[in-house]
């Protein structure tokens, strides 16, 4: 069914405000983890610019990240929408990170990945990476997008909507039929990445077809995203098919989470996959794989995160990087897909207390090293954020419900090719 009409019809909203049915225990456990890990994005938030630390101890100093903050305006809605902060005080705090976003350092509309909290200059991340990051101006755009829809503030909501449009997304094609990653003032395109999946840049394409201003075309999005050589899977793993993704087991779940904390999964298709589908069997391949390698206390979870071992590394199932790391974010945020399998993970990890800490569940563990390496007590803003809105739509739709009430989006997704079918 065509995304207009069901938008037009309430369909769509209907869906996306489902009860979760959960029970009373379930609730309180869901509750206390999305109270608790909300710590990381007001207690811990950055104070210059209010936004997201990229993690709670940095030693590159007072660093912030452009995508984490994304994630975090998300989560500060659900505490407003919970409870546990007041609508004025959520108001405020988002407001000032969009203060601080319109004078921050941009380029050609798209905002650097990390930036100095107290410069306000773009913080390099990597050699050439000092310029726009336009995936993770995307996850950005997705927190805001579901601010301007949120908010009451008639301010909050134009500045919102200005940033958003602001986005010079067909710009970053650089004349081609391809989304290009990065641009620098210095290097300019010599990172040279092209914008392919099927992995968590999906939102990118998304934003950039939806976009009033700056729009790509549908031909940029096939020509592209879909002829990477990790977009169409079609393999079985454990007896579970997978549309999308790459060849091991699908890569990491974060690939479920990114793009799909605002962009509502239940019931999209495309004529390659039905996407909660996807989500849902990428985490029960996972299920399974953690099962054959014998992790205790039937925890399972493959995704990026820090490590005990090598510090940040991505843990793909099936790869050298995959050492017996559990990500508890992994688990946690796909609880819109599997609910019943992730609350078991968040008792079970609950169990041991060195996982809980004031920010909720710390970023990895791994059970098969010694005793004082096993739990790695750190916190970064992209593993904190998606669990604490994932719960959400898993409790209410309440991001989803928000991100696809804007109305550029469902002409976006139209575009792109995108429909919604009628068993929503």
């Amino acid at each position: 069914m065509r995304i207009k009409a069901l938008l037009a019809a309430g369909l769509l909203f209907a869906a996306c405000t489902a009860p979760g049915g959960f029970s009373r225990r379930d609730e309180a456990l869901l509750d206390k983890v999305q109270r608790q890990t909300l710590e990381y994005f007001t207690t811990l938030a950055e104070p210059n610019t209010g936004m997201a630390r990229e993690r709670a101890e940095d030693a590159n100093g007072n660093i912030v990240t452009t995508g984490g903050t994304g994630f975090g305006i998300m989560a500060i809605i659900v505490g407003a929408e919970r409870g546990w902060l007041s609508r004025e005080d959520a108001t405020q705090r988002i407001g000032k990170i969009a203060r601080n976003l319109e004078f921050l350092p941009r380029f050609h509309g798209a905002w650097a990945h990390w930036y100095d909290g107290d410069t306000g200059q773009a913080f390099s991340f990597s050699e050439y990476d000092d310029g726009g990051d336009l995936v993770e101006t995307a996850f950005l755009v997705q927190g805001l997008l579901a601010a301007r829809q949120w908010t009451s503030s008639k301010v909050l909501r134009e500045l919102c909507d200005r940033l958003y449009r602001e986005v010079e997304w067909d710009w970053y094609t650089r004349g081609t039929d391809t989304l290009y990653w990065h641009w620098s003032p210095v290097h300019e395109w010599k990172m040279n990445h092209a914008i392919r999946g099927y992995d968590e840049t999906l939102i990118t394409y998304v934003l950039a077809a939806s976009s009033p201003t700056h729009p790509i075309s549908r031909q940029c999005y096939e020509a592209s995203y879909k002829t990477s050589s990790y977009y169409y899977n079609g393999r079985s793993y454990y007896g579970i098919p997978l549309k999308l993704g790459m060849e091991l087991y699908g890569g990491p779940l974060f690939f479920t989470h990114y793009s799909w904390l605002g962009l509502d999964p239940r019931g999209l298709c495309d004529g390659y996959a039905d996407y909660f589908e996807q989500g849902r069997n990428h985490a029960l391949i996972q299920m399974a794989y953690a099962r054959e390698k014998g992790q205790p206390r039937g925890l399972w979870g493959f995704t990026s995160s820090d490590d005990a071992l090598v510090g940040y590394s991505g843990h793909y199932p099936g790869t050298p990087d995959e050492n017996g790391t559990i990500s508890p974010t992994a688990a946690v945020s796909s609880i819109a897909y599997v609910p019943k399998e992730s609350l078991k993970i968040m008792r079970s990890l609950l169990r041991d207390r060195r996982v809980w800490g004031p920010c909720g569940f710390y970023d990895a563990v791994n059970y098969s090293l010694d005793e004082p390496r096993q739990v790695v007590q750190h916190y970064l803003a992209i593993d904190q954020g998606p669990q604490v809105v994932m719960i959400e739509n898993a409790r209410s739709g309440l991001l989803w419900r928000l991100f696809m009430s804007a109305p550029e989006i469902g002409p976006g997704l139209e575009k792109l090719g995108f429909y919604y079918t009628n068993n929503q």
